[in-house]
């Protein structure tokens, strides 16, 4: 493989383009052979595999020139093949076509999650120079005040973003249920979901910022303070007050998304039920209580373990904002800074800490889905 791309790179730069492509394509049909051809019935198709396991194992002995590695290959491939006749079904390899397509995505699964987890989970046993230190990581981060307040910060995000930006969401999308400018109103409040959390720290940095009083005010929230004849406040750096600020960023960032998808849990609730419940001689609040919100319940399971989570790995907001001064910093924040100061088994640690916190979000939400699959 290596000499075939050697070879590639002597070429010309516009003789490597058809080149590339010709490759790509082989791949592509070789794929579609093994998930779509190679499983069907018939004696022609039992041909083209018979075909197959004698040509892929003489490519393979001109390529590298190994009788070992032809073998291997004829051994694999005619393995393969034979699994798919014994298990083919109603003119196709189920299990063939099963292994065909969650291949692929079961080894990107396993180099992009499963081993950098395990890796991490063993990095956070090691100090940032590679020695065993046991559970030194941990109790460093329990222990210390300034890691203490990290993970402390992380919980009150967790508690108190979730909450606000599903309860905004949720009223706002039955206040506005069903009204004129429904659509227009939708959007206002979708919006900042269109901005990155990066750009979204920059405007409500520019909203905290804070000037001497003897000059200008840049800042929105200090230029109105002067106006009714206050001093400006330095928002972002009076803790415990400043994480509160920054939780406000994210908030206005997420009561978007909780406000679309309970709006449309919202219109999913049978008209009868809350014209019955009407009938009955309730009013607008007994009708939200019990019915609309039991009819939405799914959909507000999921908002609150989506921004959850969102919330538990918070960065950007942090980082922009600042960069986990005065007391702001979180775990998100905490393991990028513990990493860049060459302590990456403290950053490490503070990643177990935080999956940790994340599971069981994972499976409450896992075991709400399975509930409903049992109702339906």
């Amino acid at each position: 493989m290596s000499a075939f791309f050697a070879w590639i790179a002597q070429l010309p730069a516009l003789a490597q383009i058809p080149i590339i492509i010709v490759a790509f394509l082989a791949v592509i049909g070789l794929l579609i052979f093994f998930i779509e051809i190679a499983p069907r019935k018939g004696k022609l198709y039992t041909g083209i595999r018979f075909a197959v396991c004698l040509l892929v194992p003489l490519l393979v002995f001109l390529a590298f020139g190994s009788v070992a590695w032809a073998a291997a290959v004829a051994a694999v491939v005619g393995g393969a093949f034979f699994l798919l006749d014994y298990r083919a079904k109603e003119g196709g390899g189920y299990l063939f076509q099963l292994i065909g397509f969650l291949g692929p995505a079961m080894l990107l699964l396993a180099i992009g999650l499963i081993y950098p987890s395990i890796k991490t989970m063993i990095d956070s046993f090691y100090s940032g120079r590679g020695t065993f230190v046991g559970f030194n990581n941990f109790i460093w981060l329990f222990t210390q005040p300034s890691a203490v307040r990290t993970v402390i910060n992380t919980i009150v995000w967790v508690l108190f973003v979730p909450t606000l930006s599903t309860a905004f969401g949720l009223a706002y999308a039955v206040f506005i249920d069903k009204s004129r400018g429904e659509k227009f109103f939708k959007v206002l409040v979708f919006m900042p979901m269109a901005i990155s959390f990066v750009g979204a720290s920059i405007i409500w940095r520019f909203i905290y910022d804070s000037n001497p009083a003897d000059q200008a005010q840049i800042g929105l929230l200090n230029q109105i303070v002067v106006w009714f004849g206050g001093a400006p406040v330095t928002w972002l750096s009076n803790s415990p007050w400043n994480t509160f600020f920054l939780i406000v960023v994210l908030i206005w960032i997420q009561t978007g998304f909780a406000m679309v998808v309970l709006s449309a849990a919202i219109k999913g609730v049978p008209t009868e039920q809350i014209e019955a419940a009407e009938l009955d001689g309730t009013n607008a609040w007994q009708r939200f209580v019990n019915v609309t919100v039991p009819g939405i319940r799914p959909a507000l399971v999921v908002v609150l373990t989506t921004i959850s989570i969102a919330s538990l790995k918070v960065f950007d907001i942090v980082r922009t904002m600042t960069a986990g001064a005065n007391e702001t910093s979180v775990i998100a924040n905490e393991m990028y800074t513990q990493f860049k100061s060459f302590e990456s088994g403290r950053s490490a640690a503070f990643a177990v800490v935080l999956f940790l916190l994340v599971l069981p979000i994972v499976i409450y939400n896992a075991r709400q889905l399975k509930k409903q699959r049992e109702i339906r």
